[in-house]
Order: C-alpha cells, then sequence, then structure tokens
C-alpha cells in the first residue's frame, strides 16, 4: 500500500448475496404521484425561496453505541441555522440522506437518537428510509413490521406529536410515501428508498415511478433544479461498502429510459464525506455525493491504493472522478441554490468538526471545501 491519493471509486472484492433481507415497502400515506409541497410546511416562505432557497444535509446521524457527535452535529447545524436567521442563507430545512435510528429502527430508539439530538433546530426535517431505519430486531419483544416508526415520524397524514417522542415539540412530517418528492419553488428533490440489504434493492413499481417523476421534473427546468436523494451510494472509494452495483444500474438504466439525467445525487450509506463527478458521453457532467458522517460511531475510511480488499472501478466502463473526500471528520452539507442571470447555481459547502471536539466546548463547524455546480449546464466548479 502506498499513500498516494485515491481518485476514482471501487467496488469490493467481495459481495454476499443478501436478497432474503428484502423488507416488503409500507403502503402509501398519500396519493399518487407521492409529492409534497414545501409551502404546505413552510407557506410563509414563498417569496425567499423563490430567489435562494439553502437547507443542510446529512446522513447516518443515528448510532445504538455511543457517539458525542451525534449530538455535536446536531447542535453545529442548529448554531449554523440560528446564526444566518437573519440572513436570505438561513437553512429553510433540514434533509436527511437516511439511517436515521440504529440497528433496526425501533420506535423506542428515536426519543434519544433523534428527538433529543434535533429538538432545537429550527426548521422541518425531511428524509429519505436508510437500510437500518427499515430493518426489523429479531430479537424484539414487541412486533412491528419495517419501516413503521420512520413512517410514523415522516409519513403522517397530518402533523401531530410522536408517541414515542418522548415529550418532543417536533412534529411529525406528512411525507406521502417512502419514496417521494419534495416541491419547491426552485429545485424538485426525488427520494427514493433502497431497502435493507448493502447495496440497495429497487422495486419495479418505484423504478416505474422513479422514471415518470425525472421527466416531469425535467419539464420543470430551467426553472427548477433536479435533486436525487438516496441513501446507498452509488459511487464510493470506502472499505466497508464500496461502490453499489445495484445502485448504479438503476440509476443509469432509469436514467436512459427517461432520458433525462438529474443536476446532482446526493446519497449517505459510507460514514464519511466523497465528492465524484461522472462524465457522460454527452457532455453531461453529473456530481455524485455522499454525506454519511452525521454521527454514527464508526467513520469508513477511504481505500488506499493497492488494498486487497477493494477493486477499481474501471474508469473505461464508469468515468468517474473523485474529486475530493473526508473520512477522518463528522461533517455536514450546507447546500444553497440561488437564481443568477445565467441560470440556476448550486453552492455545496461541507462542514467538519475536528476529532477533538468532544472535549473543546462551543466548538464550531469549520468549512472543509466549497464546489459549485452550474445547473443545466456541462461543467461545475470547487474551491
Amino acid at each position: 500500500m502506498t499513500n498516494v491519493r485515491r481518485t476514482g471509486p471501487v467496488f469490493l472484492r467481495h459481495i454476499p448475496d443478501d436478497a432474503h433481507l428484502f423488507k416488503p415497502l409500507p403502503h402509501p400515506t398519500g396519493l399518487y404521484p407521492y409529492r409534497l409541497n414545501i409551502l404546505d410546511v413552510l407557506n410563509h416562505e414563498r417569496e425567499r425561496l423563490a430567489e435562494e432557497m439553502s437547507f443542510h444535509m446529512i446522513g447516518d446521524t443515528g448510532s445504538v453505541r455511543h457517539s458525542a457527535f451525534q449530538s455535536l452535529i446536531a447542535t453545529a447545524m442548529t448554531r449554523q441555522a440560528q446564526a444566518d436567521a437573519l440572513t436570505n442563507e438561513r437553512p429553510a430545512f433540514l434533509f436527511h440522506l437516511g439511517d436515521i435510528v440504529y440497528n433496526h429502527g425501533e420506535a423506542r430508539e428515536y426519543a434519544k437518537q433523534f428527538f433529543v439530538p434535533y429538538e432545537a433546530y429550527p426548521g422541518p426535517i425531511f428524509a429519505v428510509a436508510g437500510n437500518h431505519d427499515g430493518d426489523i430486531n429479531p430479537d424484539s419483544e414487541l412486533i412491528y413490521q419495517s419501516l413503521d416508526a420512520f413512517m410514523d415520524v415522516f409519513c403522517d397524514t397530518y402533523p401531530r406529536k410522536i408517541i414515542f417522542g418522548n415529550g418532543s415539540k417536533r412534529l411529525s412530517m406528512i411525507q406521502p410515501n417512502v419514496y417521494w418528492a419534495l416541491e419547491t419553488p426552485i429545485a424538485h428533490f426525488i427520494g427514493l428508498y433502497a431497502n435493507v440489504t448493502k447495496h440497495g434493492t429497487i422495486t419495479a413499481d418505484q423504478r416505474d415511478w422513479f422514471i415518470e417523476e425525472l421527466r416531469y421534473a425535467d419539464s420543470l427546468r430551467p426553472d427548477r433544479a433536479v435533486i436525487v436523494c438516496i441513501h446507498h451510494a452509488p459511487y464510493s472509494a470506502d472499505t466497508n461498502h464500496g461502490s453499489s452495483p445495484a445502485m448504479i444500474a438503476f440509476l443509469e438504466s432509469a436514467f436512459k429510459t427517461a432520458g433525462v439525467k438529474p443536476d446532482v445525487v446526493f446519497s449517505g450509506h459510507v460514514h464519511n464525506y466523497q465528492r465524484f463527478t461522472k462524465a457522460y458521453e454527452d457532455g453531461t457532467q453529473l456530481p455524485y455525493v455522499v454525506a454519511g458522517a452525521g454521527g454514527y460511531a464508526d467513520l469508513h475510511p477511504v481505500a488506499p491504493i493497492g488494498d486487497s480488499r477493494v477493486e477499481d472501478v474501471h474508469p473505461t466502463i464508469h468515468q468517474v472522478r473523485l474529486e475530493n473526500y473526508c473520512d477522518d471528520r463528522y461533517g455536514f452539507l450546507k447546500i444553497t441554490i440561488e437564481k443568477q442571470e445565467q441560470g440556476l447555481q448550486l453552492v455545496g459547502e461541507y462542514y467538519t468538526l475536528a476529532q477533538d471536539a468532544i472535549t473543546r466546548e462551543g466548538t464550531e463547524a469549520a468549512l472543509f471545501e466549497r464546489f459549485v455546480v452550474p445547473l443545466g449546464r456541462m461543467a461545475y466548479s470547487y474551491c
């Protein structure tokens, strides 16, 4: 092994077949095509969100094992949102990329792993479910179905207090389904659910819905960005999960059938930060961003060059470049979409906490990198 910096994603050499772990999806709580308009949640923000919209993104915040960074990351985002409260850059909401509660999505864990850490966060919280959110504890004395608690917290029919929220003031969210779309004046979010298998499984019904949602979102361009959110990372360079052949095949097939590509793909699952660019033959350059360092007890390292546990994703088949990564600190994203004369622009900022933040009171999050995506055009920059 060497210390040469890795420049591309990897596949694990040994990927077990865990298809038997697949869990049936819960019934939708809303009507097809499963869209939620953000103005039904933030109706007083209409004018501001039409010109510029900021929001937080994070994944893998839960941890059944002790992790002080669960609350430290939540506090850092809360402080940032409160500090920006008097500016147009204040985050309007938090979009969670899954794995909110470990290890088996149990209702009894939501108070400790979600409601208490995020009680003071000033905005609404939306989410896609992760594999741990949908898993079932085989040793539980309480019989429950996959995603029961997630649906109660995030896919309710109207906002209300959660009985297992330990007295939290945060009300349930009203997402219409476990896969769903968030409509905003400046962006269209498409949220997918890839079940509980290690590298993800998408049902045929969800694939059909996704293709139609891509086409609908494309009809809104150039006035809205098209953002895909999925827990399982399609591309990764880590040694724990690696890239997901299943998710790559699913997305590429759907993009081809729909004749539409999104502007950016966000995911979690891997407990670190990685930013990739995928180049297509038509000149499109699509960013894939992994933001799964939200608080779980263990971070996932990026594979050193020559690591025998992984193999490089073939560059002639998948033209994917690893632009930057951070695998030794916890962190979160702040995304801003703004209207400019030449069109929409997405600005991403990734913030991290120092490893010794546990012992230092009042530690502020530090900017790790900033990247810019000119939406609807062929390239993007970073600094």
